[in-house]
């Protein structure tokens, strides 16, 4: 009988133990809930902000825009040196206009341009589980692979 009322009292002294030590470390089992839920939340947010009847006129549009500045500028460099090669005198003469722009403003140029590649880059560096669209081929080859081991580091490392 003595061991009955033992085990009782170890039972409680447990619970009392488990007790005390949630207030300092907190219920593991309560905060994966939580947090499963809170994930769950935004996905459930996300796709409510998403979700749309159809793309208007307008939509395409936009995202017809959006997709031109890249093919852009790169169209417009090989046009360039086509053009010096049509007409040298008038494309010395262009680029003589371009030399007498100040410093400041290839500064300024030089920002924007970057802001918005670097910006877009790190749209996708930031989501990487974001799936492939049709059109979207990344050039940029960090962030396609999962793994973070470097078998050339790792090799230098062991020298």
């Amino acid at each position: 009988m003595a061991v009955i009322g033992a085990l009782g009292g170890l039972t409680a002294l447990g619970q009392t133990v488990e007790n005390i030590s949630e207030v300092f470390a907190g219920n593991a089992a309560a905060r994966e809930a939580a947090d499963a839920e809170f994930r769950a939340e935004i996905l459930r947010s996300y796709a409510a902000e998403f979700t749309h009847s159809g793309s208007t006129g307008f939509d395409r549009a936009i995202n017809g825009l959006n997709r031109l500045p890249r093919p852009l500028m790169a169209l417009s460099v090989i046009g360039l040196f086509a053009f010096a090669m049509i007409d040298p005198v008038a494309f010395a003469a262009r680029m003589t206009g371009l030399a007498a722009i100040p410093e400041p403003l290839w500064w300024l140029l030089g920002a924007v341009v970057s802001f918005y590649f670097g910006a877009r880059e790190m749209y996708y560096a930031r989501i990487p589980d974001t799936p492939p669209q049709r059109s979207a081929r990344r050039w940029w080859p960090f962030g396609q692979s999962r793994s973070r081991e470097n078998p050339a580091l790792e090799e230098w490392r062991a020298n």
